[in-house]
């Protein structure tokens, strides 16, 4: 069975999250991309700003997460759930690992807003995700303290809450 490599920055790194969109999904390591950084203002269809991985030209910029890899036959299902061609774009990034430098794929935001910030549940699927794969402590401690504000829609707050508790 094919398969690809996908990095994980946001809150698909919350295997929970990850396995309701590719149920098949595996772990298989953590990394970091160079000359990027987290932001959390790609425009999202629920008005509140998910995260990108924006190129800067700081060599010492980085951006931790998890390496998965994934079925191709369910690579649709992920590209209908990250919005591809709706926000999204696939690039393929070089991730740094303890057992060298690979190539994986990744979403990348086109369509950005400064002003935009996560909701509370977003950043903590966000701090849920690094905090399962054991990203660096001083990373998880950055993750929380982005800004983030309630969702007022308590249905949508209450279903995603749901994944961080695992029901």
């Amino acid at each position: 069975m094919a398969k690809l490599l996908y990095f994980a920055y946001g809150s698909n790194m919350l295997s929970r999250r990850l396995l309701a969109r590719a149920p098949s999904a595996t772990a298989v390591g953590v990394g970091y991309t160079s000359d990027r950084r987290l932001t959390f203002d790609k425009v999202s269809t629920d008005g509140s700003g998910k995260c990108d991985i924006a190129p800067t030209q700081s060599p010492t910029d980085r951006v931790y997460g998890v390496l998965f890899e994934i079925p191709s036959a369910e690579k649709a299902r992920l590209d209908d759930a990250e919005g591809l061609g709706k926000g999204y774009r696939e690039e393929r990034v070089d991730i740094v690992t303890s057992c060298g430098t690979r190539q994986a794929l990744a979403y990348v935001a086109t369509t950005k807003e400064p002003a935009l910030r996560p909701y509370h549940w977003y950043k903590a699927l966000v701090v849920a995700g690094a905090t399962e794969h054991r990203l660096p402590d001083p990373y998880v401690e950055w993750l929380r303290t982005i800004e983030s504000k309630q969702d007022l829609n308590p249905n949508r707050r209450a279903e995603n809450e749901a994944q961080l508790f695992g029901s």
